[in-house]
């Protein structure tokens, strides 16, 4: 390795594109320059479940400027299902406009093209769609008959339940709900879309464009190799835009049968009903242990729902399956069809839901216990997956947990709820532990090396995203570290299907991922040359080979892969939360004073980058408690939560004084550099240490997410029996 700069892994240093987006010069999906462009908007079906009997687009055909009304009547043929509910994934195909069947309200049934904008928005309000009604299924409760296990793998089961509950002296059922939320990254979802001569160009704001080509290419049933999608900047994701959704099949259509680009954007309020959410869910635990705190059974049952023509199914369970020492455990997912889009992923699916269940249902074991919550979780600690009998890569849970309570003052924390005032306010103590997968995923990597007066340049390629997370400046550093050169020489491009093939952004993988594949990429850019020349040095830089030799141009490639002692691990990465939380005794409002979170997430490639991932993270599960919730119409079954002035989310007042600790840790299992991913990490289990520091403050349990005033004022104190 050649030695590092300043400027490489490991250093703080400010993100690299962080000047062209304050100052408007990074472009994003709708602002890209391409000439003829037409515009669309898209039109939504206003029932939840029927069959549209008639569609009149006269009076929209009429207006000066509009182009083309699509709708299933003259809409381009496309690859259909090949089964009644398919499972979801990141490349499924997303037939649009193919029958007059509605499946949910705001379902796409139509859309206008037009000159501009304001005309394709005006014509498409002029559309007359009649509908043939039937009674959806949107009720939670009244769908409970309905439900069912989506695959075998949907369960996991170990030991005997029964038999460890019998043993058990301590036990717990609990049931935990938390609601349908949807991903509002800043960045609306939006394409511009060209087809010429067959061959597809998409600027879309997609989180992995390799997955968004297969997409497109499947759906319209032409080869991959035609289409182009290009992603260079995304405003964020969380998870909705894993996958190319429906409305790039329209743009992409639209442009076939327009023969112009077409530009589409999925307003605000379409992000509602056209979007991904994360559905609600309904957990109960089952939790038992021996009077001295050694777990013997945990049972993990999760009712939630899908749509009616895909399934997806939120792994709630996964945390309750590997992150305690219990010998007997059950886990199980059901799901009900319902008038409602399919749920998605969103930020740590399964994690962030499932962990808020578990680690309450832990504090309120240990508080029956009369053991500290920390020290519960620490007896009950294990270096082996006992889901899947492997041992972990590394795992410094008890390690987070000792030094965030050293950290937060743990030991100021009064037993007895209710006990720790001030004034007005009742003050409690929280904590959680959390764990993440850490996956690590095939990629691919190009760097070019030029020589420009005598100095080194690097270009590094990758068909990689930056939704906000980084992925550029660790792409830099990366090369920095292995190059031996300063990142202000070294370019990073980065979201084209062109460039070599990377997993894309999504389930905290990137980080690993990308640095990984760019470092394989310098290193054979390195040796290759040195093949080249004939040269022996190895303390040489490769600048002084390059001029020595006049060699002006260099490329090489490089790919990077999970070794066979990763697949024989279990690889994660743990961390624990605390939260300080002040509740009004009269009226039920709460605030969220102080937040510690520690994480042992491997080898952290820039501390500054890490730690606003981080912050997110934990300001998403703070919104899991304060606020946040998709609400149904009951009648209707459209989104009565369709803006920001109804969907709220958490603002700076909200949150707390927060303090990060990143443990020292260099899991060279986990990968070559021994990184592992975080974005998802910050957001699991944060709920939990908030509600649990409810608990501790007024002494009642808040299982039923979000937390109101409300729900604060008319829940009972509880009594330890």
């Amino acid at each position: 390795m050649e030695t590092a700069t300043s400027s490489g892994i490991g250093n703080a240093i400010d993100r690299v594109e962080g000047r062209l987006k304050v100052t408007g010069m990074a472009k994003y999906a709708s602002e890209f320059f391409v000439e003829n462009l037409a515009y669309a908007q898209a039109i939504n079906s206003t029932v939840a479940k029927g069959k549209i009997v008639s569609i009149d687009t006269s009076e929209a055909e009429k207006q000066k400027g509009v182009i083309l009304v699509l709708t299933h009547l003259n809409a381009e043929k496309l690859k259909a299902y090949d089964e009644e509910r398919p499972v979801l994934s990141v490349s499924s195909i997303q037939p649009v406009l193919q029958s007059p069947e509605i499946h949910y309200y705001g379902e796409y049934v139509g859309l206008v093209v037009a000159d501009t904008f304001e005309q394709a928005q005006y014509a498409a309000r002029l559309v007359k769609i009649e509908y043939e009604k039937d009674a959806p299924t949107i009720n939670f409760e009244e769908a409970r008959g309905e439900a069912y296990k989506p695959n075998e793998q949907s369960d996991h089961l170990r030991g005997d339940i029964d038999a460890g509950m019998a043993e058990a002296e301590v036990k717990l059922e609990a049931t935990y709900n938390t609601p349908i939320e949807h991903q509002h990254p800043m960045e609306l979802h939006a394409i511009i879309a060209t087809w010429d001569n067959g061959k597809v160009k998409a600027y879309a704001s997609q989180q992995m464009i390799d997955n968004a080509a297969i997409t497109i290419a499947e759906t319209f049933q032409i080869p991959k190799r035609d289409v182009r999608v290009i992603a260079p900047y995304v405003g964020g994701g969380f998870g909705s835009k894993l996958h190319a959704k429906q409305h790039v099949i329209l743009a992409v259509m639209a442009a076939k049968m327009t023969g112009r680009p077409v530009q589409l954007t999925v307003t605000r309020q379409q992000m509602f009903t056209n979007t991904n959410l994360r559905q609600h869910n309904e957990q109960k635990i089952s939790i038992g242990a021996t009077r001295d705190g050694k777990l013997t059974a945990l049972a993990h049952d999760t009712l939630s729902h899908t749509s009616t023509y895909e399934e997806y199914q939120e792994p709630c369970g996964s945390v309750s399956k590997m992150l305690y020492n219990v010998p007997n455990n059950r886990v199980t997912h059901r799901l009900i069809p319902m008038n409602i889009q399919t749920p998605f992923a969103m930020r740590a699916p399964g994690e962030a839901t499932g962990s808020f269940a578990l680690e309450s249902a832990m504090d309120e074991l240990a508080w029956k216990l009369k053991m500290d919550p920390i020290a519960f979780r620490i007896l009950n600690d294990t270096q082996t997956d006992l889901s899947n009998d492997k041992a972990f890569s590394s795992r410094l849970l008890k390690e987070c947990l000792r030094i965030g309570a050293d950290k937060f003052g743990w030991n100021q924390r009064k037993m007895t709820p209710g006990t720790n005032r001030q004034g007005n306010w009742l003050i409690g103590y929280g904590v959680s532990a959390a764990s993440r997968a850490a996956p690590y995923q095939k990629t691919s990597s190009k760097v070019l090396l030029e020589l420009k007066n005598k100095t080194l340049y690097a270009t590094v390629q990758m068909d990689a995203t930056d939704i906000g997370t980084g992925s550029y400046t660790i792409i830099a550093q990366t090369a920095s570290e292995y190059l031996g050169i300063p990142v202000e020489r070294i370019t990073v491009e980065i979201g084209d299907s062109l460039f070599p093939v990377t997993p894309g952004s999504g389930g905290s993988w990137g980080a690993a991922s990308y640095a990984n594949g760019a470092r394989m990429a310098c290193l054979n850019a390195i040796d290759g040359l040195k093949r080249k020349l004939n040269s022996h040095d190895k303390a040489g830089s490769i600048e002084a080979l390059m001029i020595d030799n006049q060699v002006t141009r260099y490329e090489a490639e490089g790919t990077a892969e999970p070794s066979e002692a990763f697949k024989k691990h279990s690889v994660y990465s743990f961390g624990a939360n605390f939260s300080e939380v002040w509740v009004d005794k009269d009226t039920g409002m709460y605030r969220i004073k102080r937040m510690v979170n520690v994480g042992a997430c491997g080898k952290i490639l820039n501390p500054k980058t890490a730690f606003g991932q981080i912050i997110g993270g934990l300001t998403m599960g703070a919104g899991m408690v304060i606020a946040e919730q998709s609400r149904v119409e009951p009648n209707y079954g459209n989104f009565i939560t369709r803006s920001f002035a109804d969907y709220h989310v958490p603002v700076n007042l909200d949150m707390a004084n927060i303090e990060v600790v990143f443990l020292p840790e260099e899991d060279k299992i986990a990968n070559e550099m021994g990184v592992k991913g975080i974005g998802e990490l910050g957001i699991t289990s944060v709920a939990a240490s908030i509600t649990n520091a409810i608990f501790n403050a007024t002494g009642k349990r808040m299982r039923d997410l979000p937390v109101t005033p409300e729900k604060l004022l008319t829940a009972a104190v509880e009594e330890i029996s």
